[in-house]
């Protein structure tokens, strides 16, 4: 088991500079074009494909690290170049690690390479779980997959929303439910295959930030996936909810809900993205307070800026010792027993909505336009009290969890 630390060791540093200079070099210079456009920037994504920064094998390099900070620290440095393009280059892992965590050996063989192609032929993939009327409450998913035993195929009906690449993929992770007595411990996540049939994108979201990551509905009509697309298997599936139905039959112990679980553990990933976007529009703040002149000085020299900036800085490392603690502790298998991986994310996320705003008042009239960035990167912050969980959710979870109350 790694001893915690707050030192990166030489290959993590090595790692993290590499991936800050292609955010500076790469990312950065196309954020504002691909921001207006409101396109997935599938140039920026090749070019991450070419230096295999794009890749499952980088991904995976960076998920089995010991210490637990590869992950933060790739997120960070990747959205302190730009929150969209970013989360067009990330986006994939979301469907990755599902059939990571879900899947057999053969499914992970098959599917997690065609979920990013290669350098010449780059492709995405998408994770859908959240519903119009099921986001953080996964208990009211409407979804269903219902098995047609005559020819081995599952059939599914639903309609998700805010699918990152939704649509646009070449093969979607879909999460439905297969047993709705059962509530959340009756879904299951199904491939499916490119280009199959009765799957469309249905709208796709004009947003106020991450205008570079495409997000849409995804509309299922009678998609037909062969069984082995079921992830982990049928037989597993049967005999979780077998387990499950006992249970309920039962009246006993309580079951913790797993997608709850799950979200909790990846919760710290979110966090980090935030730390990189409130890290850049505080740098971007400090550089300007530092060569601004009014009245014959720098502005840092007025207390009411200095102070801002203190707290910003202030506020961003604490963040990202969070989210370190909680990264460190889901790697070592330590249980969050207080919730820290929605404290993390809670208080990265407000990190960023805060500092993002600090950094336009002191940028003034000129961070309130799109010639300079921190406009762009208050819009972006907006997203993180949000997704994964809003702070509300995060709060109530924290809550419960210390109180000992179930997570439903």
């Amino acid at each position: 088991m790694a001893e915690f630390t707050m030192e990166l060791n030489d290959e993590q540093k090595e790692v993290r500079d590499w991936i800050h200079g292609f955010a500076a070099d790469v990312v950065r210079p196309a954020a504002a074009e691909w921001d207006e456009r409101e396109e997935t920037p599938w140039p920026v994504i090749q070019e991450a494909a070419k230096i295999g920064l794009y890749s499952l094998d980088f991904y995976a390099q960076q998920f089995f690290d010991p210490t637990g900070l590869g992950v933060p620290m790739t997120m960070e440095e990747l959205f302190w170049g730009d929150a969209g393009i970013a989360l067009s280059i990330v986006g994939t892992g979301l469907a990755a690690v599902g059939v990571l965590a879900n899947g057999t050996e053969e499914q992970i063989g098959t599917w997690v390479p065609q979920m990013y192609g290669d350098a010449n032929d780059v492709k995405v993939a998408a994770f859908c779980s959240s519903e119009p009327d099921a986001g953080s409450d996964v208990a009211s998913m409407r979804t269903r997959a219902v098995y047609d035993e005559a020819k081995d195929e599952w059939v599914l009906n639903g309609t998700k929303t805010w699918a990152t690449n939704g649509g646009i993929a070449n093969v979607h992770v879909v999460v439905a439910v297969v047993d709705p007595e059962l509530g959340s411990k009756g879904h299951a996540s199904f491939i499916v295959p490119p280009n199959t049939p009765g799957l469309s994108q249905g709208q796709k979201f004009k947003k106020h930030g991450i205008r570079a990551s495409h997000t849409a509905e995804v509309v299922l009509e009678d998609v037909r996936v062969p069984g082995h697309c079921l992830l982990g298997g049928k037989d597993k599936l049967d005999e979780r909810l077998a387990r499950a139905r006992e249970k309920a039959k039962a009246g006993g112990e309580r079951v913790k809900n797993a997608a709850m679980a799950t979200f909790e553990a990846s919760r710290p990933a979110v966090g980090a993205m935030a730390v990189g976007t409130a890290r850049a529009a505080y740098e971007e703040a400090l550089e300007y307070a530092t060569t601004r002149e009014q009245f014959g000085r720098p502005i840092i020299d007025n207390q009411g800026v200095a102070f801002q900036l203190a707290d910003m800085r202030t506020q961003i490392d604490a963040a990202r010792l969070l989210v370190w603690r909680a990264s460190w502790m889901a790697t070592t298998g330590k249980p969050f027993t207080s919730a820290e991986g929605s404290m993390s994310k809670l208080f990265a996320s407000e990190t960023a909505k805060k500092v993002t705003a600090q950094a336009i008042q002191i940028l003034g009239g000129n961070g309130f336009t799109r010639e300079y960035p921190v406009e762009r990167m208050h819009r972006d912050a907006a997203i993180y009290t949000i997704f994964e969980g809003t702070s509300e959710i995060q709060r109530l979870v924290i809550a419960r969890t210390l109180s000992g109350m179930p997570i439903r």
